[in-house]
Formats: C-alpha cells, structure tokens, sequence
C-alpha cells in the first residue's frame, strides 16, 4: 500500500477508475500498482486528472514525422536515419570523382595536386634512373634495380607468413564446407 497523501473525498473518483484503495489515518492508499496509460495510446480525462491529482507527469511530446515533402516528392522518415560512415563515404567519393576528373583533363585542384605531385616524383624517378642523374630520394630505386636479390631476402619472410595465412584460411574454408555437408 502507498500513500498518496490525498483526502478521503477523493475515494470515490478512485473506485470509478476500478482502483483498489483503502483509507488508513486521514488519507487514502493505492493497495496494489495499477497500469493507467500505454505509450502509443490516447489517456481519457479521467486518468489526466488522476494522473494531476498524484502529482505525476508522465507525458514527453514530440513530434513523430510520418512522411517528407520535398519538391513533389513524397519520402518515408527512414531516409532521415543516415550515418556518420555513410556521409563519410559519399564525400570520399566524391574526392576521388573530382580528383580523377582534374587529372585526366589536366586541371589543377586541392583534390588532384597530391596525386600530381606523386606522379611528378614517379617521372623524377623514371629520369633518375634512366640517366644515372643522382639525387638522394632516388637511391633507394636505383639500388633495388642494380641488385634486386639483395631485397628478395628481406621480402621472403613476408612472403612466407603470406602463403601461411592463405593456408591457414584455405584449412577453415575446408573445415566450414565438412560441417555443412554433415547436415545436409
């Protein structure tokens, strides 16, 4: 039972709503919880008004949007619901539209100049390499193409975890593809 601190006149109101009270030292108590209002459904005035006489404010309001208007068109909400990694990836994409389309029609903008400045280093490489002209950055090239075997040693151990991690993946495959054919 809980008190609910109001008058004993009240206990009529209370017995119309189908709520079990009793009167104890001035004052009525509710005995047992009693479920009023659902979300999603409209509350009547009777339990408004039991609702202001226990003090209680139970109601949030909103606006709940049912469809999107926008140039004739009609939408449903769920269009709304876009994610941070959506947006992401459409702006990236649309970068690398811009980048490709500067690039190829030889247009200079913040989205291509890295990619020019690259190929740029690629064709100082290329002339490096083919007239023997030194400059530091390209060292390492023009060492990798006098003695390519020296770096096959520093690649083979790469290489090996490489092929381990196929067969380890190609052991899995194996063991997946056995237990489907034991149920079927």
């Amino acid at each position: 039972a809980e008190n609910k601190g109001m008058g004993t006149e009240k206990a009529f109101f209370l017995q119309v709503l189908n709520i079990c009270t009793k009167i104890a030292k001035g004052s009525i108590e509710i005995v047992s919880k009693v479920h009023l209002i659902k979300e999603g459904t409209k509350g009547g005035a009777s339990e408004a008004t039991l609702l202001q006489m226990l003090n209680v404010k139970p109601f949030a309001y909103g606006l709940v949007i049912e469809n999107i208007y926008d140039n004739r068109s009609v939408f449903s909400p769920e269009i709304l619901d876009i994610a941070d990694d959506q947006l992401i990836a459409k702006f990236k994409s649309g970068v690398a539209n811009v980048a490709s389309t500067s690039l190829a029609i030889g247009y200079c903008t913040q989205a291509s100049v890295p990619h020019s400045i690259i190929n740029g280093f690629k064709n100082l490489l290329a002339v490096a390499v083919e007239t023997e002209i030194p400059f530091p950055e390209a060292e390492g090239i023009k060492a990798y193409l006098a003695a390519p075997s020296a770096f096959a040693v520093a690649a083979a151990p790469a290489a090996a975890a490489e092929e381990t991690k196929e067969a380890a993946k190609e052991e899995s495959e194996e063991e997946e593809s056995d237990d489907d054919n034991a149920f079927s």
